[in-house]
């Protein structure tokens, strides 16, 4: 291994030796604190354009495997790690992280003061800029700064023309705002005939395929960089079929139904907040990817409320329309990675589709 630096917008350097593809890159700093599931995250389209940085001290040990994408492409921008596992003892993995990244053109490091970096997010309260780079010199600093991100990233991510994931049962379409397949998977293991269409679908485009209910996926990025012509097609679309939202579609369906989006001070990706069902105080646990959440002053008890509740920084998980047949949720109910207790939301989405045809 060789030498490489994780270099951040404050000025500050960490050194450490680099894995996965020598390229130098930037990116949006964040860090998740999920115990398991690291092939899932990165290859998950909610990192389009991050740097990752893992709370897990240990890394890479189960390899890579078939089962586990979340996307086929990966987006991420680079991986940061205390310890890189080298050697797999899983039966199913084909490839090391090593392999993998290096297949993919993205870098890593290893033998990074991890906690250090996070205490720097968490006491910032913001995300930051960082480069993965061979020369923490003052030329890697200057390319940093002057480094613009993209706010298209969900532009970027979603599939520019529909395709199907065919099935014999309810149809059902999905806008794709950077789509996980483990949203497939669980509507694939329910037998639905699947459509899925650009993040940039119109109503008509929705309606014209006639569908018994639409899912709006999760995604990377600002839901305030989208345009209103997405906001007017959840307007329309939830007033006509049931609807379930998830992570970024869930932020999109309450700013459709007036409620404000704002910035968290620290991103949250892991499976570690408590969430409580308002309804029955149930405690579940579920994987979330946010850097945004509802303002739960701003919700219109007239049209939604509160399903779902983060304990630790009090954030609206979930809502629900008070009119017509449409949810969301902004943690992920398809697990992958993570506890899967909170799919049976797609059993109820499944439900609403029923009872609509009734």
């Amino acid at each position: 291994m060789t030498k490489r630096y994780l270099i951040l917008e404050d000025g500050s350097a960490y050194e450490g030796e680099g894995f996965g593809a020598p390229a130098v890159t930037t990116g949006e700093l964040v860090f998740n604190t999920s115990m398991t599931g690291y092939q899932e995250i990165i290859t998950d389209q909610v990192y389009h354009n991050q740097i990752v940085i893992f709370t897990q001290p240990n890394i890479g040990s189960s390899g890579i495997n078939q089962a586990n994408y979340e996307s086929i492409l990966p987006t991420i921008k680079g991986v940061i790690v205390r310890e890189l596992a080298n050697v797999s003892t899983n039966r199913i993995s084909r490839l090391s992280l090593d392999q993998y990244l290096k297949q993919m053109n993205i870098p890593g490091i290893t033998g990074i003061d991890t906690r250090s970096v996070v205490r720097k997010l968490r006491k910032v309260g913001k995300t930051m800029k960082a480069s993965i780079v061979p020369v923490a010199d003052e030329h890697a600093f200057d390319q940093l700064n002057a480094t613009v991100l993209t706010n298209q990233q969900v532009a970027q991510v979603s599939t520019p023309k529909p395709y199907p994931n065919p099935g014999t049962g309810l149809s059902v379409v999905v806008i794709d705002f950077g789509l996980k397949h483990g949203i497939l998977r669980e509507l694939g293991r329910r037998n639905c005939n699947v459509t899925v269409l650009p993040y940039n679908a119109s109503a008509e485009d929705v309606l014209r395929l006639d569908p018994d209910g639409v899912i709006l996926s999760t995604g990377p990025g600002n839901p305030h960089d989208l345009n209103d012509s997405v906001l007017e097609m959840i307007q329309l679309v939830q007033t006509e079929i049931p609807l379930f939202a998830i992570g970024l579609g869930h932020e999109l369906f309450a700013m459709a139904n007036q409620a404000e989006v704002s910035k968290l001070p620290a991103e949250h990706h892991g499976m570690n907040h408590p969430i409580k069902e308002v309804i029955t105080d149930h405690i579940i646990y579920a994987s979330q990817g946010q850097g945004f959440a509802v303002d739960r002053q701003s919700v219109d008890r007239n049209k939604l409320f509160v399903t779902y509740i983060d304990l630790v920084n009090d954030t609206v998980q979930g809502l629900r329309h008070r009119s017509f047949p449409a949810f969301s949720v902004q943690f992920f109910p398809d697990g992958a990675p993570g506890p899967d207790e909170t799919n049976g939301l797609f059993d109820e989405f499944i439900e609403s589709m029923q009872q609509r045809e009734v």
